[in-house]
């Protein structure tokens, strides 16, 4: 019986240890999968820079368009009270 045991872990523990590789080789896989799409963005980057676009200002946008409105809309109005109470405004 002791013999059906260690059997039945050892199988375990390879089966535990072939999932875990599993999820690793996929995260390896997502991460150059995201180097590739970061390298893309920045070649985009570039492209509207040779074109005269400001890249500062075109990353603003891009951020901007992820927020929610109602959340934009507070950021700025916080920006504008702190930029008055410094006499920035």
């Amino acid at each position: 019986m002791a013999d059906g045991s260690a059997a039945s872990v050892e199988g375990a523990t390879t089966i535990a240890a072939d999932r875990l590789r599993s999820f690793i080789e996929r995260v390896e896989r997502l991460e150059e999968d995201k180097a590739a799409v970061a390298n893309d963005i920045k070649e985009v980057y570039a492209e509207a820079k040779g074109e005269g676009y400001d890249v500062k200002t075109l990353r603003q946008v891009v951020k901007i368009r992820k927020m929610d409105r109602a959340d934009r809309q507070e950021q700025e109005a916080m920006l504008e009270l702190y930029l008055a109470a410094i006499g920035e405004a």
